[in-house]
């Protein structure tokens, strides 16, 4: 049996590889999908003679350098959405909620204190594309801001496209959630559609804070146990 008996099989086979790609709505499957049918493709032809090999290197390489220019073109993560920027005090945030048509923000009465050490709260409702928006403080600092979407407005797939155009293909991606981290911020997109900004050293201190503080509690209970 001769390579070419085998030829008309895997021409129709990484055809089929290739069109799945094309029309997947992964991103991330339709990008793999292509880039596999046309590396089987050049695999093909190289073997039947039709592609010289330095042709088939160079095609090879030529697409390598397409994904990694892709790669490099990334934005770095933002910190800011509109005037809303993690780190931001309070006074800061009520004067840019006061001052953006976004949201119709009442002032103190979407204001709450939390009875976690030194937290607040800032919910308010918006128009258009956001329906609702929650800001969370420590120690009069934003840490959190997170913005529930109009399904009437905007879908996810526009949201995640852009970001992906933007920012790259997501750290972490399920069903639920797509993630886009560095040491220091965290951007998520939630089902059905929320998009949430996280200054990880708050948050990972706060998480630290309460192991602490529930290990210690572990211990008492322990402890109390102990006397009898």
């Amino acid at each position: 049996m001769t390579w070419k008996s085998f030829s008309f099989p895997i021409c129709i086979l990484c055809v089929s590889v290739y069109l799945e790609g094309c029309f997947s709505d992964n991103i991330m499957m339709m990008k793999e999908r292509v880039f596999l049918g046309i590396a089987v493709f050049i695999w093909l032809f190289w073997g039947l003679g039709i592609l010289p090999a330095q042709e088939a290197n160079r095609a090879f390489a030529g697409e390598n350098a397409a994904v990694k220019a892709d790669t490099a073109d990334d934005e770095p993560l933002p910190r800011r959405f509109r005037e809303y920027e993690l780190g931001m005090s309070l006074d800061e945030l009520k004067d840019a909620l006061i001052m953006d048509d976004l949201f119709h923000f009442r002032g103190d009465r979407d204001v709450s204190f939390l009875p976690a050490r030194e937290q607040s709260l800032v919910e308010t409702t918006g128009s258009s594309f956001i329906r609702r928006a929650f800001f969370q403080l420590r120690d009069g600092r934003m840490f959190i801001m997170s913005f529930s979407m109009n399904p009437g407005q905007i879908d996810h797939y526009s949201v995640f496209t852009h970001f992906t155009a933007k920012y790259g293909q997501p750290e972490y991606l399920d069903p639920k959630e797509a993630v886009w981290e560095t040491e220091d911020i965290r951007i998520s997109i939630e089902r059905p559609l929320t998009v949430k900004y996280i200054d990880k050293q708050v948050f990972n201190d706060i998480i630290d804070e309460s192991t602490f503080i529930e290990s210690r509690h572990v211990q008492m209970r322990q402890d109390f146990l102990n006397d009898f």
